[in-house]
């Protein structure tokens, strides 16, 4: 039996950094690659950033640039470094791991990226 647990998803400004934790567990674990998913209420799962066994990389056109997959093959951990983070990356954050025995998902993290300022109100003094 294979187990995937992720942690690291929370709340961050718009600009901010986060980092995601993807570790993998089971007996004679042979991964083929490790992912990253993003998948919104509503909407399709998008493919956010895959690393293969030999070590080649994909990232979806909206994170390129921004977010790398650096993994831990000694300890099958994967992460997931958001940088310059926006509103529209918003999610829940899911990995996904390819291995000898089948495809495997953790249960999701939630990644928001929200000001904590509102928009604001005016107010009017007037005599």
């Amino acid at each position: 039996q294979v187990r995937v647990v992720e942690s690291g998803g929370g709340l961050v400004q718009p600009g901010g950094s986060l980092r995601l934790s993807c570790a993998a567990s089971g007996r004679s674990l042979a991964i083929y690659a490790m992912s990253w998913y993003r998948q919104a209420p509503g909407k399709e799962r998008e493919l956010v950033a895959t690393i293969r066994i030999d070590k080649t990389v994909n990232y979806g056109d909206s994170v390129k640039g921004r977010f790398t997959i650096p993994r831990d093959i000694a300890k099958n951990t994967v992460y997931l470094q958001m940088n310059d983070l926006t509103p529209g990356d918003t999610d829940i954050y899911s990995c996904n791991i390819n291995s000898r025995v089948g495809l495997h998902w953790g249960q999701g993290t939630q990644v928001t990226v929200s000001s904590p300022w509102g928009q604001g109100t005016q107010v009017t003094v007037s005599s």
